[in-house]
């Protein structure tokens, strides 16, 4: 199972643009009404186009859904992994974690590169 990745962790990455994907894993109508900075959708149900949002198999790659009894993101986890993804880890707090510690959100911004989503 993938290591997970704290709140504060989370941040520090995105304050800092280091170089990962972080990935919505709810669906196209949750993704735009919010999701964390920087995010791209990658709706569970869509998981084998993974390869066209995510190219490199060896890039860090984080994972979060809409909270901790949330079993989408851990479920896009492990097929991640089983695709071959070597460096993947879990946000488990998910949107309702970052949101309850007023963080910024992006709206209305889909980044996106599936064609029917």
């Amino acid at each position: 199972m993938a290591q997970e990745i704290s709140r504060g962790e989370l941040k520090a990455k995105i304050d800092r643009g280091d170089d990962f994907v972080l990935v919505d894993a709810l669906s196209p109508q949750h993704y735009e009404r919010s999701h964390l900075p920087g995010a791209v959708n990658l709706p569970y149900e869509f998981i084998d186009e993974a390869e066209k949002v995510l190219p490199d198999k060896g890039a860090e790659i984080v994972v979060y859904c809409m909270n901790a009894k949330c079993a989408t993101s851990i479920e896009e986890v492990r097929e991640l992994e089983e695709m071959g993804y070597e460096n993947v880890r879990h946000y488990a707090g998910g949107k309702q974690d970052w949101l309850e510690a007023k963080l910024p959100v992006e709206r209305n911004k889909r980044k996106s590169r599936l064609g029917g989503i």
